[in-house]
């Protein structure tokens, strides 16, 4: 199924001990590109990257985690207490010589550096369980989002390999006609050369199957087919596998051989069919850009 690069989800999740609100926004990136902002996960990041890396190939993946701890088991708390006797040494010494008592309030002496440290314990198995659970379910919800876009892509790509193949169409029978048309046009211009007398059908031949050997499309013709075979294989619901890149890649091939065919038609109207080709590929190229 083809995926879309886009999506969003935003989920709260409680447990007896933990309390999460998971964002997570993916965006168009050529490779999988982790980007975490939130409270320091330590190890337990590395673990939702792992478990969004298998789910999503490619995309920015942008995650805000917010978390508060209802355990006091959950935290470290280390207080320095050489460093508050001196504190409180200092301030009675002062309040001696002056005659004024002097106090610090708790507020203050937390924002006294190196004095108290408090920082959150490593998640425990059933902490790092629960918090691996939310960010599934809330990827879920992305994922959704991804399939939803990816399948309204994949309807548009449709539409406009449908209309590549109609103008490729009319291009093959313009060129099937391409020797006669040429071999009308030599006579003519034989004709007016040697002053309206008559062209041997020999030379005219000979003349016509030169030409028609030059401006021989029949190759880009057969290998615009053959792309657009490959393209609409890459399509169908039934391709489980992430095919952006493939998909980019046949829309450059496909460009060039409409380019080709532009350059070597000395028809006009092949020409104005290769141009609606041309702009057709680049819709198809800027929904490719969105596909995982």
């Amino acid at each position: 199924m083809i995926l879309g690069m886009t999506g969003f989800a935003e989920r709260n999740f409680a447990s007896p001990t933990l309390r999460l609100k998971i964002s997570i926004k993916t965006l168009n990136h050529r490779f999988f590109d982790w980007s975490y902002k939130g409270v320091p996960l330590g190890e337990a990041e590395s673990r939702l990257r792992a478990l969004c890396q298998k789910r999503i190939r490619r995309g920015r993946v942008e995650v805000f985690l917010e978390l508060v701890s209802f355990s006091p088991e959950s935290w470290n708390f280390t207080l320095n207490e050489g460093l508050l006797e001196k504190i409180l040494a200092a301030l009675d010494r002062v309040s001696r010589r002056t005659g004024r008592r002097l106090e610090i309030s708790l507020d203050g002496l937390f924002r006294v550096p190196q004095l108290v440290e408090v920082g959150r314990k490593a998640f425990g198995p059933k902490e790092a369980a629960f918090l691996g659970r939310s960010f599934s379910r809330t990827l879920d919800d992305v994922l959704a989002l991804r399939r939803r876009e990816g399948k309204e892509t994949a309807r548009q790509l449709r539409i406009h390999v449908g209309a590549v193949r109609r103008f490729v169409a009319r291009i093959e029978g313009r060129f099937k006609r391409q020797p006669a048309l040429l071999q009308e046009k030599l006579k003519k211009r034989l004709r007016d050369l040697n002053g309206g007398s008559h062209v041997s059908e020999g030379k005219l031949a000979e003349e016509a199957s030169f030409l028609a050997q030059r401006y021989d499309l029949a190759e880009e013709i057969g290998r615009l087919k053959t792309h657009l075979a490959s393209f609409e294989a890459l399509i169908s619901p039934k391709v489980g596998d992430p095919v952006g890149r493939q998909l980019d890649f046949l829309a450059q091939e496909l460009n060039r051989e409409a380019n080709t065919l532009a350059s070597k038609s000395q028809d006009i109207h092949i020409t104005r069919e290769s141009l609606a080709i041309k702009n057709e590929l680049e819709s198809i190229r800027q929904h490719v850009q969105n596909i995982e």
